[in-house]
Parts: structure tokens; C-alpha cells; sequence
């Protein structure tokens, strides 16, 4: 139980997710007073999968999986799943955009959307913003900051250099969670414009992606990659036995979120198009023929390939 019960830790980021989930519930406060209950209901359910992430980010950084990260790679490996996987799913699963808008001081976060959406000082952000959340270029971040990270000589580096560690490392497996998980989840005022096909075919290869690190971890590999790991006192399971848990967490723990939003993207291709068989060849076709993540489908009209933020229109009902 030692493991468990000891080294837990303070940190900073502990007062940010407080302040957070204050500012979160004034938004939501101010939104109930000009809203029909029913969308109160609805946001309250969304509030607690955010509160949900934010305990998940807090798990990953203060509880005794990072302590235990610096000694042992198979749990570095957990915390990077919870930073990268559990974590933005039920951030944007609880959609806290426009709540933490309407939690500014006064009409600020009105006024702050309306600048961002309109004005022309904010058009290098809209491009970089538009760049980012397109499907292609979310999902193919999400797994180019995997494997990166994964990399002896960036990993290594992050071991040594808590700064990059915790801001670089840690920040860019959250926000890229976050960007890949937008084009799955449904997360007002975010629209997801990416195809049924064309989600089934990243969610595939991103576990692919996943697969083939493990594999090369593990299968491929005959020795620990890491210094880091290779020197560390009072530690007494092999670097290299570590290393091979770690890539097997890798490869299984991923499954626990790819294979249940693939079974429920390829759930909704079944009803669009009245058969699995309908579905897999469409699936089967997407992924030979190499024609992008933004392809049109039935429901999507050709040229809306990234979720997109409504303006706003004036109070919600």
C-alpha cells in the first residue's frame, strides 16, 4: 500500500485547476440564468466530465505515478496514457469552452469570442487555430508527438530537464489529446466535420501507430533504449523487463479508448449505410486509397473538414 498511500506531492497546478472549476461555475451560473433548463441539465452532465479530466491531469502530475515515473518506464508509460488519452477525452467531452468564456468579468467573454471570431488582429491566430484542428493534421500530430517523445535522445533529454519535461513533453501530449479527441467527441461549440469513413480509417491507424512503437520497444528491440532507466538506485526489475511491461501497456491500455470509438463510429456507418459489410468496404476503400481525412461523405458537405466554432448569436436560449 506504501506505493500508493506515499509520495504524494504538491504542485502548482493544483491551484489552476481550482481556479478553473470556480471559473467554470460562475460561466455556467451566468448561462443558467438566460438559458431553458433542459440545456442547464445538459451542461451541468458536460461539467463533470471536465471536473473528471481536470482530477485525471491532477492524478497524472501529483499522486505517486509520477514519483514512481522517474524510477520505473511501465509507469511513465500510464502517465503518458493519462496525459495523452484519459485526460482530453473527458475535457472535451465536457466542453468547458463557452462556460469559461461566460465566466470572464462582465460582458468580456462576449466580447473577447466576438474579437477573436471577427476582427483582424486575430487572423494569425484563426489561421494557426484552422491549421491545427484540421482532421489530417490533428491526427497525424497526435501520433508525430507519441513517437517523438518516444525518441532516446528527446526522452533522455526530457528525464534530465524538468522544464522540458513538464511544459513540453506533458503540454504537448495534452493539447494534442485534446485536438485529436475534437474530431470524435462532440464538444460545443465545436462542430465535427470529419467523415464516419474517414474517423474509422485515423482511429485505425493511429492505432497502428501505437502498435509498431510497442513493437519496436519491445519485439524489435534487445536492450532498454533509455539511459535514464539503466542507473537508477534501489531499483531492481531490469531496464530492460520495464521497458517491454511499458510497451505492453502501450499497446493493450490505447485499445481501452481506440477500439471503443472505432466500434462506435463503424456502429453509426452500419446505420447509415444498412449493412457491416457496406461499412467495412467503405472503410477498407478509404484507407487503399489514400484520398485524405477530409473527404466528403452523405452528410458532410465537400470542403467542411474541420470542426469549426459557431459565432456568437446573440444569448442562448
Amino acid at each position: 500500500m506504501s506505493y500508493f498511500a506515499d509520495n504524494w506531492s504538491f504542485d502548482p497546478f493544483l491551484i489552476v485547476v481550482l481556479v478553473l472549476v470556480a471559473w467554470h461555475e460562475i460561466g455556467l451560473a451566468r448561462l443558467a440564468r438566460r438559458s431553458r433548463p433542459g440545456r442547464t441539465r445538459q451542461r451541468r452532465l458536460r461539467s463533470l466530465f471536465f471536473y473528471a479530466g481536470l482530477a485525471v491531469l491532477l492524478i497524472a502530475v501529483v499522486s505517486p505515478i509520477d514519483y514512481w515515473a522517474d524510477e520505473y518506464f511501465f509507469v511513465h508509460m500510464l502517465q503518458h496514457l493519462l496525459l495523452m488519452f484519459a485526460a482530453p477525452t473527458l475535457v472535451v467531452a465536457g466542453a468547458p469552452w463557452q462556460p469559461l468564456l461566460d465566466g470572464l468579468p462582465g460582458r468580456t467573454g462576449r466580447a473577447a469570442t466576438a474579437a477573436v471570431l471577427r476582427d483582424s488582429w486575430s487572423r494569425p491566430f484563426r489561421a494557426i487555430a484552422g491549421f491545427l484542428l484540421r482532421p489530417w493534421v490533428s491526427v497525424t500530430l497526435f501520433s508525430v508527438v507519441m513517437l517523438v517523445w518516444h525518441v532516446p535522445l528527446l526522452f533522455d533529454l526530457a528525464q534530465q530537464n524538468q522544464a522540458v519535461h513538464i511544459w513540453l513533453v506533458h503540454g504537448s501530449f495534452f493539447l494534442a489529446g485534446v485536438l485529436f479527441w475534437l474530431q470524435f467527441i462532440p464538444s460545443p461549440p465545436f462542430q465535427r466535420r470529419m467523415p464516419l469513413v474517414s474517423q474509422a480509417v485515423a482511429l485505425i491507424g493511429t492505432n497502428l501507430v501505437m502498435w509498431m512503437l510497442a513493437m519496436a520497444l519491445s519485439i524489435f528491440s534487445q536492450k532498454s533504449w533509455y539511459s535514464g532507466y539503466s542507473h537508477v538506485p534501489g531499483v531492481t526489475l531490469p531496464p530492460y523487463a520495464d521497458q517491454e511491461i511499458g510497451a505492453a501497456i502501450l499497446w493493450v491500455c490505447g485499445d481501452f479508448w481506440a477500439i471503443p470509438a472505432l466500434i462506435y463510429v463503424v456502429r453509426r456507418l452500419v446505420n447509415e449505410d444498412g449493412s457491416v459489410s457496406a461499412a467495412i468496404d467503405q472503410i477498407l476503400h478509404r484507407g487503399a486509397s489514400g484520398s485524405g481525412w477530409a473527404s466528403s461523405s452523405r452528410r458532410v458537405p465537400p470542403g467542411s473538414t474541420a470542426p469549426t466554432v459557431r459565432p456568437p448569436a446573440g444569448p442562448p436560449s
